[in-house]
């Protein structure tokens, strides 16, 4: 099967933000003293909150539609700014707000996948 590759109509906005998602199990004990573990072979996992300021209404349905058709549980390839490897992403969370003039600003958060294919 063929991962399917999200290439936006246009780039997102500056500001895009990366935030590290930890799994970390932790077993505290007394005086202060604990021990962490790593859970997992994949315990950090990237989470991008992309945005798009101004877009038309045919930008951002073509946005909802490549996420909808995900339906939040398929992955898709996506290469973020400054990287040059696109990274499998799923997207269950995702924001249209219409503006005036018939335009729209787009908000959607994109978390790495690890599940196979």
């Amino acid at each position: 099967m063929t991962i399917p590759t999200f290439y936006p109509p246009v780039a997102p906005s500056p500001g895009t933000s990366t935030k590290p998602e930890l799994r970390i199990l932790r077993a505290d004990f007394g005086d202060g003293y604990s021990m962490p573990v790593r859970d997992g072979l994949n315990h950090i996992r990237k989470t991008i909150a992309l945005k798009w300021d101004v877009l038309t209404a045919g930008q951002a349905a073509q946005i909802t539609a490549f996420l909808e058709e995900r339906g939040g549980t398929e992955p898709f390839l996506y290469t973020p700014a400054r990287t040059t490897t696109p990274i499998k992403f799923t997207c269950d969370e995702w924001q249209e707000t219409q503006n005036a003039a018939g335009l729209s600003s787009f908000t959607a958060t994109f978390k790495q996948s690890f599940n196979p294919s």
